[in-house]
This record gives C-alpha cells, sequence and structure tokens, in this order.
C-alpha cells in the first residue's frame, strides 16, 4: 500500500481539485447578486458546479485507477460516442448564447462538444501510435484519421461553436506535431486548415461577429456594443491592483461585467483577490501543464505519451484564448476559463482528464521505482560476492 501511495502525483492530483473549489467559491462570489434579482437563491450557481465538482471528483478517481492503456481497445466506441453526441445536438439541441451546442438534460444541460476534446485525444493518440512504423508516409499514416477530425470539425463549427473548434483543431495540430510527423506535411496541414476555416468563416461573418474583433482591439472606438465587454474586464482588472477590493466585494459582476461567473471569472478574481489571485489560478495551472509534459516526456509508451501531451496541450490552449479575451490579445470566442469558470460539462471533461494523466504518472512512478528497486538489489549482490572473495584471498 505505502509502494502504491508513493505512485500518485500529489501535484496532479491538489492542483486540478484545489482550482476546481476555488471555482465554486468565485463562482458564489461572481453570481450571487445575479441570481438573486433573477428570482433564485444567491448560491444557486454555486451550489450546481459544486454537485458537478462532486461527481468530477468521482470522475478523476475512476480515471486515475483505470488503465489508460485500455482506452487503445475502446477508440472505435470513442469514435462512435462522440459522433453520436454531435449529430444528437444537431437534432435535439438547444440554443444558448446564440449557438446550439447543447443537449437538455431535465433541468440540467451537457455540452457534447466539450467531450469531443478529450475523445478526439484519444483517438488521435491511439491511431497514431499504431501507424508509427510508417508515419512519415502522409497518405497512408497521417491522412486518415484527419478525415474523422475533419468531420468532427465540421460539425462543431456547424453549430456554431468557433471557439471549441479552435481548441480542437490545435490539440489536433499537437498530437500530429508530437507523432513524428514530418515537418513540412504539419506545416501543409495547418495551412489547408486554415484556409478551411477562413473560408468557412467567411460565409459567416456577421455583424455580431464583425463586432467581436474590433471590440478586442479597438473596444474604446465603440464602447456601448462591441468593445463594452472588453472595457468592463479592463475596469475589473485595473481595479483589484496587488490585493484586491475583497472577495464579494467587486462591483463589475453587478450588471456590468456579462457572463462574470463564466469566460470572465479572472477579470472578477482579479478585481476581489487582486494580483495575488490571478497568480495562484496561473501557477496552479502551469503545474498541470508542465507536469503532464513532463510525464510525457518519461512516459516510455508512446500512446501514454502523445495522450500526456494532448491533455496538457487541451489545458493550456484553453487558459491561454480564455485569458487572452478578457485581456483584449484575442477575440472574444466564449472559452471558459479550466477548472475555474462555471461549466459542468467542462468541469467533467478536465478532471476525467486530468486523472488520465494522473494514472499515466502512475504507471511512469511504477516503472521508476521498480527499476530502482532493482538496480538497488543487483548491486547488492556483486558487494556481497566481492566482500567474499576479499575475505577468502585475505585469510589465504
Amino acid at each position: 500500500m505505502k509502494q502504491k501511495t508513493k505512485t500518485f502525483d500529489f501535484l496532479l492530483m491538489i492542483s486540478p481539485l484545489l482550482l476546481s473549489a476555488f471555482g465554486v467559491v468565485m463562482i458564489y462570489s461572481a453570481s450571487m447578486v445575479t441570481s438573486v434579482l433573477q428570482g433564485d437563491p444567491a448560491y444557486s450557481l454555486a451550489l450546481k458546479q459544486g454537485t458537478w465538482l462532486a461527481i468530477g471528483i468521482v470522475v478523476f478517481l475512476f480515471a486515475s485507477y483505470f488503465r489508460y492503456t485500455l482506452y487503445l481497445k475502446l477508440t472505435k466506441w470513442i469514435v462512435l460516442l462522440m459522433f453520436i453526441g454531435l449529430l444528437a445536438v444537431e437534432l435535439f439541441g438547444v440554443t444558448i448564447y446564440n449557438s446550439k451546442s447543447w443537449l437538455a438534460i431535465g433541468s440540467m444541460s451537457a455540452q457534447p462538444s466539450e467531450f469531443v476534446k478529450i475523445g478526439l485525444i484519444i483517438y488521435l493518440s491511439a491511431i497514431y501510435t499504431k501507424k508509427l512504423a510508417y508515419i512519415e508516409d502522409f497518405f497512408k499514416a497521417v491522412l486518415p484519421p484527419l478525415i474523422i477530425t475533419s468531420a468532427l470539425l465540421a460539425l462543431i463549427i456547424k453549430q456554431p461553436d468557433v471557439g471549441t473548434a479552435a481548441i480542437v483543431f490545435a490539440i489536433a495540430c499537437t498530437v500530429i506535431f508530437s507523432s513524428g510527423i514530418k515537418f513540412k506535411h504539419l506545416s501543409l496541414l495547418i495551412l489547408i486548415g486554415l484556409i478551411v476555416l477562413l473560408a468557412v468563416g467567411f460565409n459567416m461573418v456577421t455583424d455580431e461577429k464583425i463586432s467581436r474583433f474590433t471590440g478586442a482591439y479597438h473596444p474604446f472606438e465603440d464602447p456601448d456594443d462591441g468593445g463594452y465587454q472588453l472595457i468592463q474586464s479592463y475596469i475589473a482588472i485595473g481595479t483589484g491592483g496587488l490585493s484586491g477590493v475583497g472577495i464579494g466585494q467587486g462591483i463589475q459582476k453587478l450588471g456590468y461585467l456579462t457572463q462574470a461567473e463564466s469566460d470572465f471569472i479572472m477579470a472578477v478574481i482579479s478585481e476581489e483577490l487582486g494580483l495575488f489571485g490571478v497568480l495562484f489560478v496561473l501557477v496552479n495551472l502551469c503545474i498541470i501543464v508542465l507536469r503532464g509534459l513532463f510525464i510525457a516526456r518519461k512516459c516510455e509508451n508512446p500512446f501514454g505519451s502523445l495522450l500526456a501531451i494532448g491533455i496538457s496541450s487541451m489545458v493550456g490552449i484553453q487558459a491561454v484564448i480564455n485569458l487572452g479575451a478578457i485581456s483584449g490579445l484575442l477575440p472574444i470566442t466564449g472559452v471558459p476559463l479550466p477548472f475555474v469558470s462555471a461549466g459542468g460539462s467542462s468541469l467533467i471533461v478536465l478532471l476525467f482528464s486530468v486523472g488520465i494523466l494522473n494514472n499515466i504518472a502512475r504507471h511512469v512512478n511504477y516503472q521508476r521505482f521498480n527499476e530502482e528497486a532493482a538496480v538497488t538489489e543487483e548491486n547488492k549482490i556483486p558487494k556481497t560476492a566481492t566482500s567474499g572473495r576479499l575475505r577468502k584471498n585475505y585469510s589465504s
């Protein structure tokens, strides 16, 4: 039991759970006033997120113990479930925030495109692991999985959910690049992907989407419409200073900053907890990403290594897009902050993903402990034998 306990990567266990619990507290602070104004209890959104967190912890523990190599046998079922989920949205989905991305399940709702992120990571990691022997053959090894990836992206873009599609595309590129594909092939894929996204995006251009770009880079030219949200985010970030105005004491969440509990929760954290609160979130996110990449480097199993890279990139890419949006570096795309923003589907997927990452870490640590034990045992034998020979020679 002591040896099994040592195999756990406690940093990868503590950081995501700490961030998730912190997220519940900040969701309560960000949403309590607006919840009351809507006729709900002040804790309604925090309670819902806490419920998702409880489910997520169970999922996290299951993924930590479920041997990651078994996902290789489940690849076909995972692909099938991804398509069923996205097609179900197309047929029975509900529209929230101008995007038909959700399935209503009683009083709860789920976003299948969130589950596509980890599903695609597992699929690409598995399929390219099997093709490592001829990975340089573009048409035989690289191209076939891209057909499935493109179909999934098309269904997500059709919703439309450009933010999630961009994350899925970036994750796919990261896993494919890490599999050993030639750089010229990757460059070609990125170029084709960008051309397709631009072509599709051009046909989907609306005044609202244009305002997101102009609002991101020229917010003060239209402070009452396109630039309004970003300006309120600037005010929240600027007000916080070093230590913030105090948890629960923020002003921008009182109807000025919309979606304060979800996409713009970092602005609320910045206002109420200041730079210290922001650093707390960033440090924990960096621990998860860097620890995941370290595990990928140490893992000798190609499938486990690609899985770890894909999961780490998913957390990192999503965090960069969210933080870029609230700071004006990127257009607002509705991407939540990992582990912290309100959203059950995102939280479940992230906790399941880091659970897989923990499972990979456990196997890496277990193998390392066995090797160290074998070396120690091997070193004992020659020493004993040598000592015996020396005593015999000395006595003679």
